[in-house]
């Protein structure tokens, strides 16, 4: 997997204005932080650049709790993580241990439920039956490394993480 200089882990946190070690080890320590200290990281992140390419994922359930990698790992085996296509505004997700894509969205821009402020919006109401009631909210918390919200029928229900493996700068 290729790595790049992401952001590091510091004792409140993450701080994404230092380079970092690589990007598999930044993400994952996202699982260390609270729900309130991930919210805080979104809130203060803006929309970042449009992804686009291929993106490993990470779920963040149960965030700072030491159940939390294990949580990550076992979800891990069912969705892989996102590929993102921008010229065409889309995004198909990976599943199965084998990356086989699955379960379309449409990107945009617009304004996050949490806060008002930009975000990039995955949107699956028109691409897919089965996750038609999903809204996903992404925002670029360090370069190539994505905060992502997750919300089912309005209610929000869980976070994630991506990290481009080829990070470009489209916006």
């Amino acid at each position: 997997m290729r790595r790049h200089e992401s952001h590091v882990e510091s004792a409140g946190g993450i701080n994404n204005r230092r380079p970092a070690r690589g990007e598999v080890a930044e993400m994952e320590a996202l699982l260390r932080l609270s729900g309130r200290e991930l919210d805080d990281l979104f809130r203060r992140s803006d929309a970042g650049a449009r992804p686009d390419g291929r993106a490993e994922g990470l779920f963040l359930l149960a965030p700072g709790t030491p159940g939390a990698p294990v949580l990550a790992g076992l979800l891990g085996l069912a969705w892989r993580g996102k590929n993102f296509d921008a010229g065409s505004g889309t995004m198909v997700n990976r599943v199965l241990p084998v990356g086989i894509e699955a379960v379309k969205a449409r990107v945009r821009e617009e304004p996050s439920r949490l806060d008002r402020k930009p975000c990039h919006v995955l949107d699956y109401s028109r691409t897919s039956l089965i996750a038609g009631g999903v809204r996903d909210e992404i925002r670029e918390v360090a370069p190539g490394l994505y905060l992502g919200l997750v919300y089912w029928m309005g209610l929000r229900v869980g976070r994630f993480a991506l990290c481009l493996t080829r990070a470009t700068d489209k916006r």
